[in-house]
């Protein structure tokens, strides 16, 4: 391995090195140094696409290829131009402290970082964010965790290094890269005082930990792709006036604005150019991608854009096509060669048909079993069949079922998509409506945490719980069918352009309740505890009614009746992770208690977890929350929304819990159970003020016989009832 990474970006330049003299207008340059020029780019006025001067690049003194001050590697007809990026980096000394780095940003015109790159980091204890800026602003990045020096054949998993797919949105053409340190710098700084961050093509990184870690074997940019277009109409709408050349046709651009051009099947050069796409004789052809099959060269005959095959001498073409020797043809005649040509191909065609039937299933077969294997069926029947008769109801579908379901998987059926993979709806043959999950699977790993989300969902009957159904292991990556939800996720509404965030504090609350009551649940009433551990916004659906419905139990745990806690790898989501988790690496019931009150945090103030536009100590909204309560100006960070004089004392009490649930010690936190009875008694009182406000009369009556009494005392009738009510909806288990 050593040494690989860097070998693979050696032989990526040396690719492109290749002196090929370009195709442009007549008159212009064809190449600068060792690229060569295509037009519509060019270097000078004249040679470029006039219409549109962001195809003008530039040629420099020392013959290197520029577009904005990025040195060009290749300009691809399809649509798609390589330069190189230079990488982001940032080093430490022992203490912790930032000593030196470069975070590097960078403005595109008319082009977009295309899906064909990935966004790595390299470091310890380290996270990167690779951050956009333009109509919608966007970040994505990853997580990059060390005990100890990674091994020298480590693979970039998110030990020493970690990489994510980029997947921008088109309206953003001004992008970052930065990466950061996490936590303490004593344990790591001998091995890896730096972290990096960059944007690499797909297969021109390979991560070498013994290198890379140290100083990126002095690499200091990648070939990153960008993919452009003409113009911001389709092609459709540009019609004849494309500047696409003859013997070419249009294409909508995959980046969603503007077209692309390509020569007709069967000719090859500049589409862009009047003349740029010229016919290729496949009779005389070396490339093997267009060169012919005929029997020999002299029977090749070549035609614009294709090529026919004629019979050698001494042989005719009959009625199916094919080569006969002409006295053939005059001793049996032109009905008995006709008649014994149609026997014998009916014959042939049955046996071979049977043949490849009979090959087709017994390979199907075979097929459907190996995928079953491969996606932990054999572990799965294991673990269901000594689980309990709760799974009787876990239905097992057919690939065709789901093919049909989600009509081939058709884009438009996609509701989501993340790091376990990409959720579609689905329409059954009895006309409901399902939410079909699709894996994304790359090692044993992710097959365990499939098979840990269907058996800990099959161990839970809950209604605030998303329904699981069954799921189908015929396919190459496993399919979980569950009950569908139709009004998103709570991230969506507090957060998200998909709906108007108008929750009330009634609904704030409601929801606040309801997810409590569901975790204390899973803590404390399921067969087996189930601590989750991704509770967030994003994690929390609504239903038509506003229902919460906990989702993604991808990364939950069972825990033994005999242990309370459990040594696991860290895991978890920026912004929600538990603290005292995160460093011990020891899983308890109080890391979801902490992930909860963060919720319950963006409940009061509709503010994200992680939000890196406030201030340097308030980018956590647990530090910004919680520094605001100390200093007794909580209100300033409540969601206006939902703040008015008859709520305050509710709101606070609910931020007092919020902040007692992410105390950075698991012992000082409340168990759940506890906290779904505080928000419960909450909701409760609350429901008591209204109705005291809307019937004073009897209000007063219950006043003057010692129900509501201003000390708190209770009557059987009185707090109690509101306990009972707590602790009904926190086992509400069905």
């Amino acid at each position: 391995m050593k040494m690989q990474g860097l070998f693979l970006v050696a032989i990526f330049c040396i690719s492109y090195t290749q002196l090929v003299k370009g195709q442009t207008l007549r008159g212009c340059p064809t190449t600068c140094g060792n690229v060569s020029l295509e037009y519509p780019f060019g270097t000078s006025p004249g040679c470029y696409y006039a219409e549109d001067d962001s195809f003008k690049i530039t040629c420099n003194k020392k013959d290197e290829l520029l577009i904005g001050d990025r040195k060009v590697i290749k300009i691809s007809h399809s649509g798609e131009l390589r330069v190189w990026v230079d990488i982001s980096y940032a080093c430490y000394d022992t203490k912790g402290t930032l000593s030196y780095g470069i975070y590097h940003s960078y403005k595109l015109t008319n082009l977009s970082l295309s899906t064909n790159n990935k966004f790595t980091l390299v470091g310890c204890n380290a996270y990167a964010l690779l951050s956009t800026f333009g109509m919608r602003n966007y970040s994505t990045g990853c997580l990059s965790l060390c005990n100890s020096q990674p091994a020298a054949n480590a693979e970039c998993n998110g030990e020493g290094c970690c990489r994510t797919d980029v997947s921008v949105p088109l309206d953003n053409y001004e992008f970052k890269t930065s990466p950061a340190r996490l936590g303490n710098m004593t344990n790591v700084h001998h091995f890896n005082p730096c972290t990096y961050a960059f944007l690499a093509e797909n297969g021109t990184f390979d991560f070498d930990a013994l290198e890379d870690l140290k100083n990126m074997r002095n690499v200091t940019a990648f070939p990153v792709v960008f993919d452009w277009s003409v113009g911001d109409k389709t092609c459709t709408q540009v019609g004849n006036t494309s500047v696409c050349g003859g013997n070419s046709k249009c294409f909508n651009s995959t980046r969603g604005t503007g077209y692309n051009c390509k020569c007709f099947e069967g000719f090859e050069g500049n589409p862009y150019l009047s003349d740029g796409c010229q016919d290729i004789n496949e009779c005389t052809t070396s490339n093997t991608i267009y060169r012919h099959n005929c029997s020999a060269p002299s029977t090749c005959e070549n035609e614009p854009g294709h090529f026919i095959c004629n019979c050698p001498s001494g042989h005719r073409k009959n009625s199916s096509s094919s080569c006969e020797p002409k006295d053939m043809l005059q001793y049996f005649g032109w009905t008995r060669i006709f008649l014994g040509t149609t026997l014998g191909f009916l014959v042939i065609l049955l046996a071979v048909s049977c043949v490849q039937q009979k090959m087709k299933h017994m390979k199907n077969t075979e097929l459907r079993q190996q995928f079953f294997e491969q996606n932990g069926g054999g572990m799965l029947i294991q673990q269901l069949s000594g689980a309990g008769p709760s799974n009787v109801d876990v239905k097992i579908f057919t690939e065709e079922g789901m093919k049909e379901a989600t009509n081939g998987y058709e884009e438009s059926r996609i509701l989501g998509q993340g790091g376990q993979g990409t959720v579609y709806k689905g329409i059954l043959p009895d006309n409901s409506i399902v939410a079909i999950k699709k894996s994304r699977l790359g090692d044993s790993s992710q097959v365990e945490q499939f098979i840990n989300e269907v058996l800990v969902l099959s161990q839970i009957n809950h209604r605030n719980v998303v329904k699981l159904l069954g799921c189908c292991l015929e396919t190459e990556v496993p399919l979980l069918v569950y009950e569908f939800i139709s009004s998103g996720t709570l991230f969506d509404h507090l957060h998200g352009s998909l709906f108007d965030s108008s929750l009330t504090w009634e609904h704030r609350l409601r929801i606040a309740v309801e997810i409590a009551g569901t975790l204390a649940y899973l803590h404390s009433s399921a067969s087996i505890p189930i601590i989750h551990r991704d509770v967030k916004t994003a994690n929390i659906l609504l239903d038509e009614n506003l229902t919460a419905k906990v989702a993604d139990f991808g990364a939950s745990r069972l825990i033994p009746m005999d242990k309370e806690q459990l040594t696991t790898m860290v895991q978890g989501t920026l912004g929600y992770l538990d603290p005292e988790y995160y460093n011990t690496g020891l899983l308890n019931e109080k890391s979801d208690v902490y992930s909860f009150g963060v919720v319950l945090m963006e409940l009061l103030s509709g503010q994200k977890a992680l939000c890196f536009e406030r201030p340097q100590n308030s980018k956590h909204l647990v530090s910004y929350f919680a520094s605001a309560t100390k200093e007794n100006r909580l209100h300033e960070i409540i969601d206006g929304q939902v703040m008015n004089e008859s709520n305050q004392r509710e709101i606070y009490e609910a931020a007092r819990i919020a902040v007692e649930c992410t105390r950075v010690t698991g012992e000082e936190r409340p168990k759940m159970k506890e906290v779904a009875s505080e928000l419960e008694a909450v909701r409760v009182t609350k429901t008591k003020h209204q109705w005291s406000d809307q019937y004073p009369e009897e209000s007063e009556h219950l006043l003057s016989v010692g129900i509501l009494s201003a000390q708190g005392e209770t009557s059987s009738t009185g707090y109690d009832s509101i306990k009972n009510v707590a602790i009904l909806d926190i086992e509400a288990g069905r």
